[in-house]
């Protein structure tokens, strides 16, 4: 007997619309409370105030997820059924602003959407979580973007399918009033390099007025370089920084971004269940010191993880040291090795988002103020909460989400 086909249908407009989140409760765990007080649960920590200025803009993508779980993936030319089948919005800048937006922040997202089904309910997805789209383009005719997300139950992996909107966005439907009304009171710019002509108009714009950018490169895109020349931050997938390069190592990679983007202050590449890696750069002079090779160093931060508790940590080396990497060249800066949260095989679900939730909470730690060694830590933790629920947003942890409690100290 024949296996029976995963049906998708030919065309967005003939799939279901998303599910407002407004209908979608995200419900924490409840505690049980006793009047007894040896039995009561101890206090958690406080939640720091927010910080003083919640406003980030982000450009790039927004589009519906429709996420099919299988038991395996299939092989060519099989036919198979899906586990189950979930509807969400997605998108790079839409997912990390949401993550942001949870934290406590308050994201402006330029994109742009179809008035069709999908783009109303993206709408309304994305106000409901508090972020805002005011200015998103709607277009009357085409359609939203949209992916084919296929999860496999078996390894947990994912495998995206994309369609991109149509028509797509150009510079000119994002008026100068309104690009200045977007930056107006902005602490940072998030771009995910889509969109890159208009992207590359709003960033000059925020370079223009000071205000720090962040770069997600997740894969060499056409007009990336001008968006990384402009770029005060940079999260990276964890091949993108040899492909960029051409360097023999990940971490000789990371001087080469310095050497490459002297506006920089740090480049971050995440490394799933292995943690991440930032390069920071120093701003005290290190010129005359001794150089220490990147590799040499990473390794030896290595070696201090030692025996791991599963809470993500973070590992740094001495500050202002001068790193080099043999025939790239020294940077003044500081190594930070990272930790992922172990999880069991029995909870992790999907992995789908975990790098836009990462991003969404280094936007907060940066708003926040926060030092390497808790932004690493805790970006990771909200990373590893993403991963415990179907799709890009519905394990997004809330502020006062008790799994984060041990990172606001």
């Amino acid at each position: 007997m024949k296996p029976s086909p995963i049906h998708f249908p030919n065309h967005p407009r003939s799939l279901p619309p998303i599910p407002s989140l407004l209908t979608a409760a995200r419900v924490l765990p409840r505690v049980q409370m006793s009047s007894s007080p040896s039995q009561r649960p101890a206090a958690l920590p406080a939640i720091p105030p927010l910080p003083d200025n919640l406003i980030v803009l982000g450009c790039g993508a927004v589009s519906v997820d429709y996420l099919a779980t299988v038991a395996a993936f299939p092989n060519p030319d099989d036919k198979i059924r899906s586990i189950s089948l979930k509807v969400e919005g997605g998108g790079n800048a839409g997912n990390a602003l949401t993550g942001a937006c949870r934290l406590g922040l308050k994201p402006r997202v330029i994109s742009k959407v179809a008035n069709d089904a999908q783009g109303r309910s993206l709408l309304a997805e994305l106000e409901g979580d508090g972020v805002d789209t005011s200015y998103i383009v709607v277009a009357e005719e085409g359609n939203s973007p949209f992916t084919y997300i296929i999860v496999d139950n078996q390894t947990k992996t994912r495998t995206c399918i994309h369609t991109p909107g149509n028509p797509a966005m150009v510079p000119e439907e994002l008026t100068q009033l309104k690009l200045s009304s977007a930056l107006d009171g902005a602490s940072l710019a998030y771009f995910d390099g889509r969109l890159w002509e208009t992207a590359l108009v709003v960033a000059q714009e925020a370079s223009r007025r000071r205000i720090p950018i962040l770069i997600d490169a997740e894969r060499p895109r056409e007009g990336l370089d001008d968006l990384l020349n402009l770029a005060t931050y940079v999260v990276c997938s964890e091949k993108f920084p040899q492909v960029w390069t051409d360097a023999p190592s990940v971490s000789s990679a990371l001087v080469s971004i310095l050497v490459r983007l002297p506006n920089l202050k740090f480049v971050i590449v995440t490394l799933g269940e292995k943690g991440c890696i930032m390069l920071e750069k120093s701003a005290i002079g290190a010129s005359e010191m001794e150089e220490t090779e990147v590799d040499s160093l990473l390794e030896s931060l290595r070696t201090k993880v030692g025996g791991s508790s599963g809470i993500p940590t973070c590992i740094s080396s001495e500050a202002s040291l001068r790193i080099s990497a043999d025939g790239i060249g020294a940077v003044n800066g500081r190594l930070h090795v990272g930790t992922a949260e172990i999880i069991s095989p029995t909870e992790l679900v999907d992995t789908t988002g975990a790098g836009d939730a990462f991003i969404g909470a280094v936007l907060y730690a940066i708003c926040a103020g926060m030092p390497p060694e808790k932004m690493l830590p805790f970006a990771s933790q909200v990373a590893a909460a993403n991963c415990r629920a179907l799709g890009a947003r519905s394990g997004l942890p809330c502020r006062a989400d008790p799994r984060l409690a041990p990172f606001w100290l």
